[in-house]
């Protein structure tokens, strides 16, 4: 998808996308400067989209580690009352 320029108001990204592919030259299209800067603002679009989902799915898999950790812990916790529950039985009889 592509962002629209002055001119092209009004329209959609996949509209602007769909007329150019049918050989319909859009405004500015010609001047490679442009078209550069165009190109490089749109890549920043995308680098700032792509580095909010990044930084939701580390949430997640941080979220998921601290479970597990936390899981893991109280299983610890567990066995080692256990084994002090044992050891006092023993002891008393």
């Amino acid at each position: 998808m592509r962002i629209p320029r002055r001119g092209e108001v009004g329209w959609q990204g996949e509209e602007i996308e769909r007329l150019e592919s049918l050989g319909y030259v859009m405004s500015g299209n010609r001047h490679k400067r442009m078209n550069a800067i165009r190109i490089r603002k749109e890549n920043q679009v995308y680098t700032a989209l792509e580095k909010k989902a990044l930084a939701l799915i580390q949430l997640e898999e941080n979220k998921q580690k601290e479970a597990t950790l936390l899981a893991n812990f109280r299983q610890a916790l567990e066995k080692r009352k256990e084994k002090e529950g044992e050891g006092e039985n023993v002891d008393e009889v």
